[in-house]
């Protein structure tokens, strides 16, 4: 179960380090195999490549009324393999499809991690407030 943020910069060459507090367990459980994809909201998902695997064959089952948003998670989808230093590449098809630059944000979220651009996020999240909480959170209480 992933959790939790994490500030990182891309390299020159546009690779991110993975923290360390989850780098162990993705090499342990996952042999350092992870799939990079697109999210509609202008981030990217990183998924260990097992989970992404039941993932895909579920995608890759929708109807033909759904080929668009195959083409945004499956289209763009990149197997990435950690290095030894415990980076991954972002490909620059990926980089430059939700305006990543230098700063970014790796959000722990649960099975998969999403990775922002640092003041994309920063707005999305205002705007989210902004907007008010959902009915669905009515009821929810810590």
């Amino acid at each position: 179960m992933f959790q939790g943020p994490s500030a990182i910069n891309l390299d020159a060459k546009g690779r991110m380090s993975v923290p360390a507090r989850y780098r162990d367990s993705l090499i342990r459980e996952f042999d350092g195999k992870l799939t990079l994809t697109r999210h509609p909201d202008g981030c990217l998902l990183l998924f260990p490549r097992t989970v992404w695997e039941s993932h895909r064959e579920q995608i890759a089952a929708w109807p033909i009324q759904a080929r668009d948003w195959k083409r945004i998670f499956l289209g763009n989808a990149f197997d990435v393999d950690m290095d030894t230093a415990g980076r991954i590449l972002i490909a620059p098809e990926l980089r430059n499809a939700v305006a990543i630059q230098r700063d970014i944000m790796m959000l722990g979220m649960g099975s998969h991690f999403e990775i922002w651009d640092a003041g994309r996020l920063a707005e999305n999240e205002a705007n989210a407030k902004a907007a008010g909480a959902p009915d669905v959170l009515h009821n929810f209480s810590f």
